[in-house]
This record gives C-alpha cells, sequence and structure tokens, in this order.
C-alpha cells in the first residue's frame, strides 16, 4: 500500500498536525534532526522516527516513545530542516495528546540516575514544563 495523505489521516494525526502547524508527509527524512539532536544519544527513537512513524500512521507508537519526553524544545532541529519542519512543535503536540486524555506519562522520578546524570540542565527544565502542560 503506498503511504499517502488520505491513508495515514487518523483523527490523532490531524489533531498533532492542528495543533503543531506541521504536516507530518512534509518531511523527507532525511535525519538532519536526528543528526544535530543534543538528546538523541538517550532518546529511545530519535526525532526522525518519530516523524516516520506519524507518516505511517501509527502514532500511538510515537506516543509510547521516551523521546517525545526528552525532547529539549531547543529548536536544532528546526534550524537543521531542509524542509523547515519544527520538530519540536511536532514533540509538543503529541505530548499534547498524551496529557489532554489523561493518559499516564513518564514520571522525572523514573529517570535512571545515569540519565539525571548526563541529562543537559536544559533538557530537564524543558521536562518540568511539559509536566505542567
Amino acid at each position: 500500500m503506498q503511504v499517502t495523505a488520505q491513508n495515514v489521516r487518523s483523527e490523532l494525526i490531524q489533531k498533532i498536525e492542528e495543533i503543531s502547524g506541521q504536516k507530518v508527509l512534509g518531511c523527507y527524512q532525511c535525519g538532519k534532526c536526528s543528526a544535530g539532536c543534543p538528546m538523541g544519544n538517550m532518546m529511545d527513537l530519535l526525532p526522525h522516527e518519530i516523524m516516520r512513524l506519524l507518516q505511517l500512521g501509527v502514532p500511538e507508537e510515537a506516543a509510547e516513545s521516551i523521546t517525545i519526553w526528552l525532547c529539549a524544545s531547543c529548536q536544532t532541529c528546526a534550524s537543521r530542516c531542509p524542509r523547515n519542519m519544527d520538530m519540536a512543535k511536532v514533540m509538543e503536540a503529541v505530548r499534547a495528546t498524551i496529557l489532554r486524555k489523561g493518559t499516564p506519562y513518564l514520571n522525572v522520578t523514573q529517570l535512571s540516575p545515569e540519565v539525571l546524570a548526563r541529562a543537559p540542565q536544559q533538557a530537564l527544565v524543558s521536562g518540568c514544563r511539559k509536566f505542567t502542560f
């Protein structure tokens, strides 16, 4: 089956696009967002992989990733993207859809001491902001 906008237009993806203002099919998977991500080495899926899951119409898998909670919203991805995609906005939108449903999310106390010791301060501050959405 060919992936088109019509066959990945789930209600959740439409909501993510509405919140973020980004079109998920606009990403052509160059990987520059992931290559420059300062949190990439701590993520279970890289930013371009999150986008690919959305493109394939499986936003639930993206929502289960720790990546959406570790995104520091530093805009490095947006500054590197040749398509002017803003992955930080997409990550925020995926988090928002989860929090609006009341679904449990990552708790800071569940992060390993290694992650807490190695995570940049900006990521930890950004993480605290995410829990007050």
